[in-house]
């Protein structure tokens, strides 16, 4: 019995995984997005605390725990420099994997580079 239920708690769980989607996109400031309507100006920095992507013309904004990732990933991303006397590109790219609903992604996981 506790092996059926082993079997089938692992199968759900792969299951859930699999519903995950993927974006690869511009990492935006969402509240700059918000006002302006358009990407080009609002590029994310280490001061942005509300995220969104900008993914083949469509706008995602990200959840309160994908903001955190979001924060994160950026923060690593300026601590891995490979020159540190070269500005890096002001514009951020990432990809997100989660699950979208009204435009809002719940962010499971986010690559930034």
């Amino acid at each position: 019995m506790r092996r059926t239920l082993s079997l089938f708690a692992g199968i759900a769980l792969v299951s859930v995984l699999a519903l995950a989607e993927s974006w690869t996109g511009k990492l935006v400031d969402a509240s700059c997005y918000d006002q302006h309507k358009k990407a080009t100006s609002c590029d994310a920095t280490s001061k942005t605390t509300s995220f969104g992507i900008e993914a083949g013309g469509t706008f995602y904004k990200l959840d309160r725990t994908g903001n955190t990732k979001a924060a994160a990933a950026l923060k690593n991303r300026a601590d891995r420099a490979t020159d540190p006397t070269k500005p890096q590109s002001t514009e951020v790219m990432a990809k997100v994997d989660g699950k979208e609903s009204g435009g809002t992604i719940s962010v499971e996981a986010i690559d930034v580079q």
